[in-house]
């Protein structure tokens, strides 16, 4: 069967009155947030950069970004290794970068189709509870049965526990673990799930109903 080529908007209403009946190759979805339903990285960097110059720093744009791309930990280790609270000021700043936050177009429709074709959607996050405002600013989180923050004490990606947790409790068979980094597809297949390196919408929306 030929797939069909969507635009970032398009909808499960459209297909059906088209009569296009399209199935899910997964049940479960496991989400990853920034730089994955949220386009946060340009705010991230920004932040991180003028974190920097506060210790008198000097770093480029794009260093940071390809950085905080791999992990927030490895951009520390990478610039600011020596600075015990780095990560603490960093995140003071993301967090006002963040009080207006942005998703990827075509995220919300996505999350609504796969829901309406009776799937479940996770979220597992190295972020605290600040999350928990984030999807409530963004209008997605009547779409989440559990997310995992941060707070709950897991280890940090690509260590797999968050996800193994999600897997027993939620008796998760056909799961696919989202996300736009590394670490991600390292815990997802750690954790014994399938996994998917997420580069746009309209691309997964083919790779989940191919």
């Amino acid at each position: 069967m030929a797939k069909i080529p969507l635009n970032e908007g398009f909808s499960l209403f459209f297909l059906s009155i088209c009569g296009i009946i399209l199935t899910m190759n997964y049940h479960d979805f496991i989400w990853d947030l920034g730089g994955t339903l949220l386009d946060n990285y340009e705010t991230s960097t920004n932040a991180f950069v003028a974190t920097l110059k506060d210790f008198h720093i000097q770093a480029d744009h794009d260093s940071v970004y390809a950085a905080l791309k791999i992990s927030t930990q490895d951009a520390i280790q990478t610039f600011a290794p020596h600075i015990s609270n780095f990560r603490t000021e960093y995140k003071k700043k993301e967090a006002l970068g963040l009080q207006e936050p942005v998703l990827f177009e075509g995220a919300k429709e996505l999350l609504e189709e796969i829901q309406a074709h009776g799937g479940r959607h996770f979220l597992v996050s190295h972020r605290d509870r600040q999350v928990l405002t984030l999807i409530e600013q963004t209008g997605i989180a009547p779409f989440f049965t559990e997310i995992v923050t941060a707070d709950e004490g897991f280890p940090r990606k690509p260590d797999p526990a968050s996800m193994l947790y999600l897997k027993e409790k939620y008796g998760i068979q056909d799961g696919l673990v989202i996300g736009d980094r590394p670490i991600d597809i390292e815990a997802g297949e750690a954790a014994g799930l399938s996994t998917y390196l997420f580069d746009s919408m309209p691309h997964l929306h083919q790779f989940i109903f191919e």
